[in-house]
């Protein structure tokens, strides 16, 4: 399929919240998104945003997106979290997802960086699959570990720092 990889603008912010609220769907958290367009033009783009974003478009129709963002490896040293690599349902199977993959790839090595991070569900074998093949070391032995605000709020009340 046909479709030019760029990086996304701030006219393409609302196409790529409708992606994301997709995969929150997939993902069975329908309502755990919180992000606003608003948020995404104002830390995606500019002089120094806080993430990259490539887009899948074809025809003004953004079909799929990769969102990433540097982070600091105490082994590595700078390196990219690939925070999601999302494919519009209809458009799967046809080689869209492989090239913003390809894309986010060669982007993070032209910059000389040693590692590109990621999480993957360990029910979504489907993408598990193509992160193996691709030469990904999915690493099964490694918990993400998250804190949402409600949990920092009751660890830093317990505290006695909130």
């Amino acid at each position: 399929m046909d479709a030019t990889i760029r990086r996304a603008e701030a006219n393409d912010m609302a196409q790529v919240l409708r992606l994301i609220k997709e995969l929150a769907v997939y993902e069975k958290e329908p309502d755990a998104v919180e992000v606003t367009v608003d948020d995404l033009i104002a830390y995606g783009t500019g002089n120094n945003p806080d993430f990259t974003c490539f887009v899948a478009e074809q025809e003004g129709d953004i079909l799929g997106i990769a969102l990433l963002y540097y982070r600091f490896s105490t082994w590595k040293g700078r390196t990219v979290h690939l925070e999601d690599l999302i494919v519009r349902e209809q458009y799967r199977g046809k080689g869209i997802g492989m090239a913003l993959y390809t894309e986010v790839i060669k982007y993070t090595y032209e910059l000389g960086l040693k590692r590109i991070e990621w999480v993957v569900l360990d029910w979504n074998t489907s993408a598990v699959d193509f992160y193996k093949a691709s030469g990904a070391n999915v690493m099964q032995e490694w918990n993400t570990v998250q804190m949402d605000v409600a949990a920092m709020k009751q660890f830093l009340s317990e505290k006695g720092l909130a």
